[in-house]
């Protein structure tokens, strides 16, 4: 595994689509076991293939929505070729992106989505998400399209206002 350089907003990389994986081989793994560490090591909840110069549909997200009273530790799902096929409700709140450090807009997103993915071997399979992991799961996806947070946000947020929002323990 291999930490891999994030590439920030600005880069013509991110606003291009990205084209579905076809083959399921090693370097699809060590592309996945890259991005988690990378992931990991900047402290994020998701990633997707274009953040680190991969124009191919796969992402990673933590799952956060685990039962640590019962000692479930947050996890990574893989998720090769998703696409959000169910979403209801609705949540808003702050967000932001590795690929745009240090800015927080205001965005909506569903309260829940189903997700259709592929894992690194090609199997498909469906995942639920809720609350910080939809959100998640949203944004990630929306990386495979060439799209940031900050096309979706209703504002960016200032300083005070993260801190406001945070110190009233409205967050998730």
């Amino acid at each position: 595994m291999a930490l891999r350089n994030i590439l920030k907003e600005g880069d013509e990389t991110l606003q291009k689509h990205c084209r579905p994986v076809t083959d399921f081989n090693a370097r699809l793994h060590d592309l996945l076991d890259d991005m988690v560490e990378t992931m990991q090591d900047a402290d994020g909840v998701g990633l997707a293939a274009p953040q680190v110069g991969v124009l191919r549909r796969a992402v990673v997200v933590l799952e956060t929505n685990v039962d640590a009273e019962a000692g479930e530790e947050p996890y990574v799902i893989e998720l090769v070729n998703p696409e959000i096929i169910e979403s209801d409700g609705e949540q808003e709140g702050p967000e932001g992106c590795l690929s745009v450090p240090g800015v927080y807009g205001w965005v909506k997103r569903p309260e829940h989505v189903i997700v259709r993915a592929q894992d690194r071997n090609g199997e498909t399979f469906e995942r639920e998400g809720y609350g910080l992991t939809a959100r998640a799961f949203c944004h990630e996806i929306a990386h495979l399209e060439g799209q940031l947070f900050l096309e979706v946000s209703d504002h960016i947020l200032t300083e005070e206002e993260l801190d406001a929002y945070y110190a009233s323990g409205d967050e998730a």
